[in-house]
């Protein structure tokens, strides 16, 4: 297990409720889980759209569950932006 930090950005700031708080968790599925449950409601909807960044790398398009987390690493979590 990793501890780090994961960072809400816009849409999902306003559905968790806070900017950023700390994760336990060997992928990024499992915080992402973890989230989810700390913050049931909006949260969940909002995540299905965001793209995500591990330690400043975007995820793209792998599975959550085989993007493994750092020690002291930072999750990004980035809805859809607008604008330019």
């Amino acid at each position: 297990m990793a501890a780090g930090t994961i960072r809400y950005w816009a849409a999902a700031k306003a559905a968790a409720g806070v900017a950023e708080e700390p994760y336990t968790a060997e992928h990024l599925a499992e915080a992402l889980d973890a989230a989810r449950a700390k913050h049931p409601g909006e949260l969940a909807q909002v995540l299905k759209r965001c793209s995500f960044l591990v330690d400043g790398d975007p995820v793209g398009t792998r599975s959550h569950e085989t993007v493994r987390l750092a020690e002291g690493g930072t999750v990004e979590v980035l809805p859809p932006f607008a604008g330019g």
